[in-house]
């Protein structure tokens, strides 16, 4: 059952990073704590499910696996629903209280009474499918017009899902790095406001109420567990999420925080090279990966101040090993329940089952029957056509 894992080539690079405030800094408590303050009032806000999967655990000898499935997560199929949505809407209150001149209150754009003021401002941002959906959400229910650009190899599929909330999507023949380049200098030239999950010099606020967004399922993760994981294996990505749920469980467990294990695509592995040289790094994406909400060759620098503080692994993983942790995943193997999840979901728990195979990397993880893991399942089918084909049995969608 597990061969397609064992034969699989991770590469591990174990750092030690020397912590200081950047967990409580860049990421306050304050910051989570007016986030979640908002979100937890939206309309369909409901706290996704945390999964015990414990017959795969027992398989690979580990104490537990928790798995948070944010597939259901406002009807949006992924975590990026509390970011971009947010950010978008504080994006609109900074802005409106300036045009107003006086302090405007979430709520009046949340319950429409500044509409009209709303359709003047538009919102952009690049994306590789769910941050974009997010903020077409957002823009839809705040009355914001709202503007999206994915690369060449977005799936028409997700396309079409930002399109039915009302965004103007646009596609380019480039990468995910580019289809950002493009969204910042249209921005700029036409007096639109870009609303990324990617920071820079100079550009911070959205892409900390992102993140800070994220903060919502990390609070329900830590007020659901009984102990401390000892591990959480972290998606990477531009590292916006993985700094987030990083910082949040440092703010919460203190000492007893969890070994932080960050993992990539072998062919996006941003944050991988960002530890290797000991300062943000940008990669070039010659070959998409299957795991397409982790395309990304730029690292967020806000998120890089704390994952340098915090994450002591960085693993990369090939695609050849995500359809498979799909399919186990949705068939329930081991008498788990079954959980339907998008490629970007599993990357977590296709090293975990990976480095398990390997006596190694087991000991170099620090992974034994005492082990408790977290995972984050980023999201659920946000493609049906490509969920279909890798439950047809194709590993290379």
């Amino acid at each position: 059952m597990f061969a397609p894992f064992a034969s699989a080539n991770l590469q591990h690079l174990a750092v030690r990073p020397d912590p200081d405030r950047a967990a409580h800094d860049v990421l306050s408590p304050a910051d989570f704590d007016e986030a979640c303050g908002e979100i937890v009032n939206w309309p369909g806000y409901e706290a996704t499910p945390l999964v015990a999967l414990d017959g795969l655990a027992a398989q690979l000898g580990l104490a537990r696996i928790d798995y948070k499935h944010e597939g259901p997560r406002f009807g949006l199929g992924s975590f990026k629903a509390l970011g971009g949505s947010y950010a978008a809407l504080r994006v609109l209150q900074r802005e409106l209280s300036k045009r107003l001149g006086r302090a405007v209150d979430p709520y009046e754009i949340r319950n429409g009474t500044l509409a009209d003021a709303c359709r003047a401002i538009t919102l952009v941002s690049a994306t590789d499918g769910n941050h974009g959906r997010s903020l077409a959400w957002g823009c839809q229910r705040f009355g914001a017009p709202c503007r999206i650009y994915i690369h060449a190899e977005v799936s028409e599929g997700r396309a079409a899902a930002m399109r039915e909330l009302g965004a103007e999507v646009i596609r380019i023949k480039g990468d995910y790095d580019e289809s950002v380049r493009l969204a910042k200098d249209e921005a700029a030239a036409n007096g639109w406001f870009v609303v990324s999950d990617t920071s820079w010099p100079g550009y911070s606020a959205p892409p900390r109420d992102v993140m800070a967004g994220y903060g919502v399922m990390t609070r329900e993760i830590c007020e659901t567990l009984q102990q401390p994981p000892t591990h959480v294996f972290l998606q990477g990505g531009v590292g916006g999420l993985a700094a987030s749920v990083a910082a949040g469980l440092r703010q919460h467990y203190g000492d007893a925080a969890p070994r932080v294990v960050i993992v990539e695509p072998e062919l996006a592995a941003c944050l991988f090279e960002s530890a290797a040289r000991g300062r943000a790094t940008s990669v070039a994406i010659s070959q998409e990966t299957i795991m397409a909400g982790l395309s990304c060759g730029e690292p967020s620098e806000m998120a890089w101040d704390i994952l340098r503080e915090e994450a002591t692994d960085y693993i990369t993983i090939p695609d050849g090993i995500v359809a498979p942790t799909v399919r186990l995943l949705a068939r329930g193997d081991y008498g788990d329940a079954p959980l339907e999840a998008g490629e970007s979901a599993v990357a977590g728990l296709a090293a975990v089952i990976a480095a398990c195979q390997s006596d190694e990397l087991s000991v170099n993880l620090g992974l034994s029957d005492v082990s408790r893991i977290l995972l984050i399942g980023s999201e659920g089918v946000t493609d049906p056509e490509i969920f279909s084909a890798i439950m047809q049995g194709n590993d290379h969608v």
